[in-house]
């Protein structure tokens, strides 16, 4: 925002843009509690394929972004620069380290689980095509 954008705010703009913050986390955080919440529970609110079969096998889902945060493959590279490329280049990257970590769990599974293997080869198959789109777009921006 311009200065003069900033200037018709008419309250404290650093203020608002930390109530703001605020609020974007706790939209972050409603939602995966609602999703969470609907793959715990009993009925007909299942969908996604990790968290069901993390279900199916007699465990339980992360509850909460601490866990997340210690158990994570990839970890969590906060976007803080705005510049496209760069955000572009960060998501390659978390895509790349999607592909490694779910090329672990097939070898770890192979000939043993079949129903997980299949649910890691298809989300794996999401991964790369992923990576390919976002290359691809990372190269197009090069040749602007």
């Amino acid at each position: 925002m311009g200065t003069k954008g900033r200037e018709i705010v008419g309250v404290n703009v650093d203020k608002l843009i930390d109530e703001l913050n605020k609020a974007l986390a706790d939209e972050w955080l409603a939602y995966y509690q609602y999703w969470i919440g609907a793959k715990v529970a009993k009925g007909p609110m299942r969908g996604a394929v990790v968290a069901e079969r993390i279900l199916q096998l007699g465990g339980t889902p992360l509850l909460t972004p601490e866990e997340w945060y210690k158990v994570t493959n990839c970890g969590y590279e906060t976007p803080s620069d705005p510049n496209v490329k760069k955000l572009i280049k960060q998501n390659i990257k978390g895509e790349q380290c999607a592909i490694d970590a779910y090329q672990k769990l097939m070898k770890m599974v192979k000939d043993k689980d079949p129903i997980t293997y299949q649910m890691a080869l298809s989300i794996l198959e999401d991964e790369v095509e992923h990576e390919e789109d976002l290359e691809a777009l990372s190269e197009d921006m090069g040749l602007m």
